[in-house]
This record gives C-alpha cells, sequence and structure tokens, in this order.
C-alpha cells in the first residue's frame, strides 16, 4: 500500500479519511453545529447582511445622485472604478468562492485542521502579494488602460482631455482599495468556510459606510475625488471589521506560502479558469461602459445607477441565499454525496427563484416612481431619472437569471469544476458583446440593458442544463412546479399592481411628484404582495412555506 501523503497534500477523491474524527470535532466547534441550524442560521445571518448591505447601497446611490446627479465628473469617476475592481476581481474574486472554499472543506476532511489552516495562510498570503504586484503596475499603466475604457467620454461636451485626466487620477487613488480588498476576500473566504458569517456580512455595509461617508462629508470640497478617498476607506474596513472574527475562528497565521503543497496548487488550478470567467464578467461591465460612452457621458452614470438598483434583489435573494448554502454545498462535494448536493443545489434554486421573479415584475411595473423616489433630488433632475429608468426596466427583466446563475455556479464548484461555468461565462460575454454592438445604436441604453439580461437568461439556461445532467437531475418535478406556480403568481401580482396604478392615475394622485410616486409604491406594491401571496399560497403553498421557513 502507498505511504500516506503529507498533512497539506489532497488525496484522490475514493481515498480512505484518516481525519475524519477531526473534521468532525472541527465543525462541531463551529457555530450551530446541526446541518438545518447551520444553514438557517448563517442563511439569516447573511440575509440580513445583504439587505442591509443593499439598503445602505441604496443610500449611497441617493447621496451620490444628490450631490453629482449624472454629471460629466461621476463619469470618470465610474469609468476610473473599473480598473481597481478587475484587479480585486481577478485574484480575490477568483479565489473565494470558486475555489478557496472548496478545497478548504476537502483539506481539512483529509488533512486535518493544522493543514487546513497552513492552507488557509498560504493562500492569503499569495493573494495579497498578487493584488499589490497587479496594482502597482495597474497604476504606472493607467494613462495607457484608462482612456480605452470609455473612448467617448468627454467627447460630446468637448471635455475628453480634462474627464480623461481626472478618470486616470482617480483610478490612481482608488488602487489602494483593491489592496485592503485582495486580503479581506480571502478572510471572507476563511471566514466563510469555518461557517463563520456575521463578519463578513457587515464588511460591505462597512464599505457602503465609507463611500456614503466620502459623499456626504467630502464631496462639497473635494469633488469626486471625495468618493475616491471614500471608497479607499471602505475597502479599509471591509478588512478590519473581520480581523476580530478571524482571531475567534481559531486560524493561526503563519508567514507562509507553500506555493508547491498541493492544497495551494489545488487552489491555483481550480482559480486559473475561474479568472478567466470572472475576466468574462467583468468585460461585460467594460462593454457596457465603452458603449455607453458614445450615447453621452450622462449615460454612464445613468447605466450604473440602474445596474446597482437591479442588483439590490439580485444581492438579497440569490446572492445571500447562495452564500450562505455554499459551505455546505462544498462539505457535500468534498464527501462526494451527490444526493444531498442535487438536493441542496435544487432547494436553493426553487427559494431564489420563487422571490426574485416577482421582485423583477415589481421593480419593472415600479421603475418611473421608484427611481424619482430614491433618487430625484439636488443634482438628480427629472432628465437623469428619464435615463435611469430606461435603462433599469430592462436590467430588471434579467433579476431571476441573475439571482439563479449565483447557486448553480456554485454548484459547479462545489465539485471542483471551474472550467463548466467559465466557458458558459465566456460564451455569454461573448454574446453580450455582439447584442451590445447591435442594440446600442438603434436603441441607446435601453439596448445596452437588453443585452445584459437577454445574455442572463442564456446563461442561466445552459448552467442549468449542463449541472443538471451532472447531478442526475435537479428534482425537475418539483422545480417545474416552483417556476410554474410562481409565475401564475407573478402574473396575479403583475395585474394587480398595474390596476392600483391606474385606478391611482384615474383619480389623480400622479407619479410625476415624489409624494405622488411614494403613494403609487406604497399602494401598488402592499396590493401586489398580497396577491402575490395569496396566489402563491393557492397554486403551490409547499413553496410559500419552504420560503417562509426560511
Amino acid at each position: 500500500m502507498a505511504d500516506a501523503p503529507p498533512p497539506s497534500s489532497i488525496p484522490p477523491r475514493g481515498a480512505q479519511r484518516p481525519n475524519s474524527e477531526g473534521f468532525r470535532r472541527f465543525i462541531e466547534r463551529a457555530p450551530d453545529s446541526g446541518a438545518g441550524r447551520v444553514l438557517l442560521g448563517s442563511a439569516s445571518i447573511v440575509a440580513a447582511g445583504f439587505i442591509l448591505s443593499r439598503m445602505l447601497g441604496l443610500v449611497r446611490s441617493v447621496v451620490i445622485a444628490r450631490a453629482f446627479g449624472t454629471d460629466p465628473e461621476l463619469a470618470a469617476f465610474w469609468v476610473a472604478s473599473r480598473l481597481p475592481d478587475l484587479v480585486f476581481q481577478l485574484l480575490a474574486g477568483a479565489t473565494l468562492s470558486a475555489a478557496f472554499i472548496p478545497t478548504f472543506s476537502r483539506v481539512l476532511l483529509r488533512g486535518g485542521e493544522d493543514a487546513a489552516w497552513r492552507l488557509a495562510s498560504s493562500a492569503l498570503n499569495i493573494i495579497a502579494t498578487a493584488t499589490l504586484v497587479l496594482a502597482a503596475l495597474a497604476f504606472a499603466l493607467a494613462p495607457t488602460l484608462v482612456p480605452l475604457l470609455a473612448p467617448g467620454l468627454g467627447e460630446a461636451t468637448g471635455q475628453q482631455e480634462e474627464l480623461r485626466a481626472l478618470a486616470v487620477h482617480l483610478t490612481r487613488l482608488m488602487l489602494i482599495s483593491p489592496l485592503f480588498f485582495g486580503a479581506s476576500g480571502m478572510v471572507t473566504g476563511i471566514l466563510n468556510a469555518r461557517h463563520h458569517f456575521l463578519a463578513p456580512a457587515l464588511a460591505p455595509v462597512c464599505y457602503n459606510l465609507g463611500i456614503i461617508a466620502g459623499a456626504v462629508f467630502l464631496a462639497d470640497s473635494h469633488g469626486v475625488d471625495g468618493l475616491a478617498w471614500g471608497v479607499a476607506g471602505g475597502a479599509a474596513a471591509h478588512l478590519l471589521v473581520q480581523v476580530p472574527a478571524l482571531r475567534s475562528s481559531g486560524m493561526r497565521w503563519t508567514p507562509s506560502f507553500d506555493l508547491f503543497s498541493d492544497g495551494v496548487q489545488e487552489v491555483l488550478r481550480l482559480m486559473g479558469p475561474r479568472v478567466l470567467g470572472l475576466a468574462a464578467s467583468q468585460l461585460n461591465f467594460l462593454a457596457a461602459m465603452f458603449f455607453a460612452s458614445f450615447v453621452s457621458d450622462e449615460a454612464i452614470s445613468a447605466l450604473n445607477y440602474a445596474f446597482l438598483m437591479m442588483m439590490m434583489p439580485v444581492g438579497v435573494v440569490g446572492m445571500a441565499i447562495s452564500t450562505a448554502v455554499f459551505p455546505t454545498l462544498a462539505q457535500h462535494g468534498a464527501s462526494q454525496d451527490t444526493s444531498a448536493l442535487r438536493v441542496a443545489v435544487s432547494k436553493s434554486l426553487r427559494q431564489i427563484l420563487f422571490l426574485a421573479v416577482p421582485a423583477s415584475a415589481g421593480l419593472i411595473i415600479l421603475a418611473t416612481p421608484t427611481v424619482r423616489v430614491l433618487l430625484e433630488r439636488g443634482a438628480f433632475d427629472a432628465e437623469s431619472t428619464r435615463l435611469v429608468v430606461a435603462a433599469l426596466g430592462l436590467y430588471a427583466l434579467g433579476i431571476a437569471a441573475h439571482s439563479g446563475i449565483e447557486i448553480l455556479s456554485r454548484g459547479f464548484y462545489a465539485v471542483a469544476d471551474t472550467r463548466t461555468p467559465v466557458a458558459i461565462a465566456v460564451t455569454a460575454m461573448l454574446l453580450n458583446l455582439a447584442l451590445s454592438a447591435a442594440l446600442v445604436a438603434p436603441f441607446g441604453l435601453r439596448g445596452l440593458a437588453a443585452a445584459a439580461s437577454i445574455t442572463a437568461f442564456v446563461e442561466f439556461g445552459l448552467l442549468l442544463w449542463v449541472l443538471s445532467t451532472r447531478l442526475g437531475g435537479l428534482e425537475r418535478r418539483a422545480l417545474t412546479r416552483t417556476v410554474g406556480s410562481t409565475l401564475a403568481a407573478t402574473a396575479a401580482l403583475s395585474l394587480i399592481m398595474v390596476g392600483a396604478l391606474m385606478a391611482l392615475s384615474l383619480a389623480g394622485v400622479s407619479d410625476t411628484s415624489m409624494l405622488g410616486s411614494f403613494v403609487h409604491i406604497a399602494v401598488a406594491g402592499v396590493l401586489g404582495l398580497v396577491a402575490f401571496g395569496v396566489a402563491g399560497y393557492l397554486a403551490n403553498r409547499d413553496d410559500l412555506r419552504m420560503v417562509a421557513r426560511q
């Protein structure tokens, strides 16, 4: 018989598990050790964190809109934010969900606690160092790279050179943020792998608070530089709020790199395809900004506002549920329990669709009054509202698809397959580029938002098909029933909401004022939710109970 592998190595999946008792004790020391209680408590914490973060994200959009509206200088800020975000996403973002958590689970299961912490230390040190190097390169190359991101920036107003210089300056200032995010993203992965969710859930809240502080306290005196400093301060807070939880989790950090250990090699192997997938995702953002720059400077900001508003329900529903369940999926994958993995993915997907589909319909119907209530004040005027609504309605069509992609991608990561979702993401990216190029000229912002939603549904469909085949099905009958009943309940919600809006208009309550818009949202929203609840109970009460229990 072959010699036993060293503690840091990962044996073949069929190998014996000599450290299963250590793994059991390790998990029992995690909060809420019972599987059901872990998932329920984790989902609640993550959902609460996402809701609070997304609410603060809306507040962030409100204060930014009040201070800058859709001014060309703000367009320079959005352009500048892309390069720092790319630096973070390609390293820490690629490592967190796709590579680190599944590998950590397997090393812990087969190599023991000491090996798992050595892997965590090495991964943290490597990603932080690589982020520093990449940020330095981006800093040096910013004058060359930034103008390529939005060639039309400032062209319509004759401010091209001025706005390009501002975008380069802001890019260099915000390149501080990935230095913090590189470490913070890995800390989030470590804590999630240990079923610690509170501090990671608070981290985005602190990040948003930093940006809000920059907009409120620094914008008047420093302009968009204040926003950039807010981004950097928020990134620092994102890391610092997680440090106490990291210590309490029992992590034993060492200044090791162990680049050639089996665990680190496994992370790098899984990370490679994910880098390509995130690059494809980032290219979608870059393509939207690239084409929007030829529409107008204001269009860049309008597209960003609309995207951020669309992402609120995606975050609260798709990201929250998927983040909470992923460590459990990773454990099922590590123990090769395909049946449990299939059930967990299917149940999570059904929950996501049950919530995301009506959210999509509601946001489409209430797009105009919602934008007016949230954003129309200060420098953000009626024309800004018109621009944002033009994109938001079509962006909102893709909420269910974007939310579903979150859990389906994690289904692949749980079985250590990063290649398939990456191949699908690259395919979707190419489709998005083609659709954006074809639709921007005739439809402007609407064309770019439509391209994004169409692409999201194609990506969702491909992921669902392939993952279902891989896992031997995803409880097709239950999933079909959920989709059918949800669509029926959403139709009832839509009819009631549209009817309520028409009745309010006939009664003389217009949505052209702030108060009228608020009345439209309150009345139509409440009646729509009641209609959805009643119709959902009649069509499929099991799904309603399933979501209510979570």
